[in-house]
């Protein structure tokens, strides 16, 4: 990759702050951007940023199917070449706790599987010194010295067998530069004379003037008096070293922590040096990193240090980043058109954000936009990203962040709906009626009462209508396979167990019938008192009842979505209505509606509101609705032909439709509106409001 490269990188300059990631809801002011004809961007894959993104490992694995170079950042010197195929482990050169060192791999492993389980993380290292091979075992990084310290104190107190007269220590990245030399080999040389007089040392790959050097690095303080400390007494003990601090560079080391089962080795290199910063200088095949799932991306790996973490960014042409981009957020078998709508879409975001997570432009998930890498590419897509090459959405002179969300239930949100107040001209509450296609293929579910009185759902292609019906007008089914799931929501969820079973020949009485739970229309709950107060804690500014009885929508926006919300008759405070999602349980949407599961309000022929509950003498008899009985366990039945079971333990279920804030794109509107023939400049113009596309 061409030197300077990343000095092309998106720049700060005004745009429009709407300040809302992509699909989480969360309120984060944009920097703004100025386009760059073929701008790099820079996506944090891993970073401690604070309030803004957390998101950490102790180290990173590389991998590529091309030999490729760790190098300077911003273009510089290769400094060290890594073979096609071969695995790389990089990590900080921090703060650490030097837990034991020992001749034996075993005992080393040993000490590292119990350490594995706490928060002090093993790394193992292999060193020639005193003639032999040694294994030196760390835990690490830690933030700062006092937390290292802390670490040691823990891993001391771990029940680990240590070696004769050995404790846990701390140690750091402060080195002592022993030497310097032109090529790898001759450091090496010199390292592997002084390790076997006793000393620590390490080849460490340096840059300077354009060109790689290397030098060989002896001690690992963790603070100026200790490496005060150690220049003294190595003076001391070899006169003849010209010993001066280190300053940045690659620290190179021999990693045996790859399987604690048996020794595996692979190269491990540590980021040394205060604002250092190096990257694994991509190629063609791109570079692997096995801490994100395996994951292959373009451009270059740059690796550094934030908040005493490792930060990992990958910088990647823009175009290129899209390809992935528009991969994670939508599929590829969808119209070109649709594809080509989130293209436009998803550029002109990116283009909006500047540098809004500090060291970089964007995050690989929800937070900005899904990035997942080459995995995510394909032939469609790549099309649709070319075809749209360098077109954004511009409204007054300015890149539109274009925020999108999966699915808006039917119709989308107004600005009022999520942050509370109005956004200017580009957003209003419009059709998506395109939605809908989120569904087309989902199964059907009925909801039934078992003969044992236990009430849910079942899919429909393990089950068939019998013709027959109840006394009260209720269809009846039976099982056609056996061990059928009664699941108590109409969607699959393997973590949560059925409220029975019906094997083949066994009937039941259907109550409902709906789709399955997905991302145009869903079911939640039912959430008890107690669920619902953990989940608003810490939300809202209300004060909160010990116990809630009684839980109301009280105000909706333009698109019917919440805006407030009563429990026991109070306002529930949130910062901004798009809160509610996650204040209730990380619900899909804020367009919902609330029922109780112990009650349900029918209306008497007198035009009279009855209410059934879960009292044992209570009942229902209206014009428009039945009992089958009092108390728990009462079917009620609407004219409509609908029945439902009241629950025998008070709860709260939510009944609604779309997945995400709703804000600006659908995602499955686009790809309705795409099936119908509307063009990719139609739908984002229907999406957005006073736009022009324009190719920059």
């Amino acid at each position: 990759m061409e030197a300077g490269r990343r000095k092309r990188s998106i720049r700060r300059a005004g745009t429009l702050l709407l300040g809302l990631a992509v699909t989480a809801g969360i309120l984060i002011p944009s920097a703004g951007t100025s386009l760059a004809a073929g701008a790099d961007i820079r996506v944090a894959l891993y970073a401690d940023l604070g309030s803004k993104y957390k998101s950490t490992t102790p180290f990173v694995t590389l991998q590529s199917a091309q030999g490729w170079n760790l190098a300077e950042a911003g273009g510089g010197a290769a400094l060290l070449p890594v073979a096609a195929n071969a695995k790389v482990r990089i990590s900080l050169d921090t703060y650490r706790v030097k837990v034991l060192e020992t001749a034996s791999w075993s005992e080393a492993a040993a000490a590292a599987k119990i350490l594995q389980g706490t928060s002090d993380k093993p790394q193992l290292f292999r060193s020639a010194k005193n003639g032999g091979t040694v294994y030196q075992l760390y835990t690490g990084p830690y933030a700062s010295e006092a937390a290292a310290k802390d670490g040691a104190s823990r891993v001391a107190a771990s029940g680990i067998s240590l070696p004769g007269g050995q404790t846990p220590a701390v140690r750091g990245g402060k080195h002592l530069s022993a030497g310097s030399y032109p090529t790898l080999a001759e450091a090496d040389a010199a390292r592997l004379t002084l390790a076997a007089s006793g000393l620590d040392a390490w080849t460490a790959a340096v840059p300077g003037d354009g060109a790689a050097r290397y030098e060989v690095w002896v001690g690992e303080a963790a603070n100026e008096a200790d490496l005060a400390a150690a220049k003294t007494l190595l003076q001391q003990a070899f006169a003849q070293l010209p010993l001066a601090n280190s300053g940045s560079g690659i620290l190179v080391r021999t990693d045996s922590g790859g399987d604690w089962s048996s020794e595996v080795q692979l190269p491990h290199y540590q980021i040394s040096g205060s604002g250092a910063a190096f990257a694994a200088a991509g190629n063609e095949a791109g570079i692997q990193l096995a801490e994100r799932s395996k994951r292959t991306y373009r451009g270059d790996i740059e690796l550094s240090s934030m908040n005493g973490s490792l930060a990992v960014v990958n910088e990647v042409p823009l175009e290129q980043y899209l390809y992935a981009v528009v991969g994670g957020e939508v599929s590829a078998s969808w119209p070109e058109e649709a594809l080509k709508a989130q293209a436009v879409a998803a550029r002109s975001y990116a283009l909006a954000q500047g540098n809004r997570f500090d060291i970089a432009n964007v995050v690989d998930t929800t937070l900005s936009q899904v990035y997942n890498g080459i995995g995510a590419e394909s032939a469609s897509i790549i099309k649709a990203v070319d075809a749209t090459a360098g077109e954004v959405l511009m409204s007054g002179g300015k890149v539109v962040e274009t925020v999108f969300s999966s699915n808006a239930g039917g119709v989308t949100a107004d600005p009022s709906e999520v942050w509370g107040s109005g956004s200017g001209s580009v957003f209003a509450s419009v059709d998506s009626s395109g939605d809908a296609a989120a569904s087309a293929t989902a199964k059907k579910w009925y909801y039934v009462l078992l003969p044992s009185g236990a009430s849910g759902y079942v899919r429909e292609d393990n089950v068939k209508l019998t013709g027959t019906k109840t006394a009260g007008g209720l269809a009846k089914l039976t099982a056609t396979v056996n061990d059928v799931n009664v699941r108590p929501l109409p969607v699959v969820q393997s973590g949560v167990s059925p409220v029975g079973k019906m094997n083949a020949g066994e009937t039941a009485v259907v109550l409902n019938q709906t789709l399955e739970s997905g991302s145009y229309s869903w079911i939640k709950g039912p959430y008890t008192s107690a669920e619902i107060l953990k989940s608003l804690s810490g939300k809202t500014g209300s004060t909160l009842p010990s116990s809630i009885t009684n839980l109301q929508v009280t105000g909706r926006g333009p698109s019917g979505r919440v805006v407030q919300l009563k429990a026991n008759g109070t306002v529930v405070e949130v910062k901004y209505p798009d809160l509610f999602r996650s204040a209730l349980g990380g619900l899909p949407s804020t367009r919902f509606d609330i029922v109780p599961a112990a009650s349900y309000t029918v209306l008497g022929a007198d035009g009279k509101t009855v209410t059934a509950g879960s009292s044992p003498a209570q009942g229902v008899l209206s014009a428009s609705g039945l009992t089958t009985g009092g108390g728990s366990g009462t079917v009620i039945l609407n004219g409509g032909g609908e029945a439902r079971v009241v629950e025998k333990s008070p709860g709260f279920y939510f009944i609604g439709w779309g997945n995400g804030h709703g804000l600006g794109m659908s995602q499955w509107g686009v790809k309705g509106m795409a099936d119908e023939g509307r063009t990719y400049r139609d739908i984002l113009q229907h999406y957005f409001h006073n736009v022009t596309i324009v190719k920059e």
